[in-house]
């Protein structure tokens, strides 16, 4: 994907362009990531809702068909290597399957260890 040329214009219109069976997840995912780094950049940015601090990245998501997909660097998945043990990974990433709950609890840890390291 091309970074420079966003086809969505926010996170409002990314959501709204989801399936409709998965706009209230990224909607709960999209208020956990305002409610733990309530001083993040929301914007757009690899085609999917992207949140910087100190305008360096903090976290992304993005919805597939079987799974959300949550990245926020190789740094903050190794500091939860053990509560992501269970969902398939990549450097930097993890997905969360549809047909199982979304671990909102997790995506706010993770999300707030992420904006207590960027505020270093």
């Amino acid at each position: 994907m091309n970074a420079s040329r966003n086809t969505y214009k926010n996170v409002d219109d990314y959501i709204a362009r989801s399936s409709v069976d998965v706009q209230d997840k990224l909607n709960q995912i999209r208020a956990i990531i305002k409610k733990a780094a309530p001083d993040a950049t929301e914007g757009i940015a690899y085609e999917m809702p992207a949140y910087k601090k100190n305008d360096k990245p903090l976290v992304y998501f993005a919805a597939f068909q079987n799974h959300i997909g949550f990245y926020a660097t190789p740094q903050t998945h190794e500091s939860f290597s053990l509560e992501l043990a269970k969902y398939k990974q990549g450097k930097g990433s993890v997905q969360f399957p549809l047909n199982q709950p979304i671990p909102y609890d997790l995506i706010e840890k993770m999300t707030t260890h992420k904006a207590n390291i960027s505020s270093k």
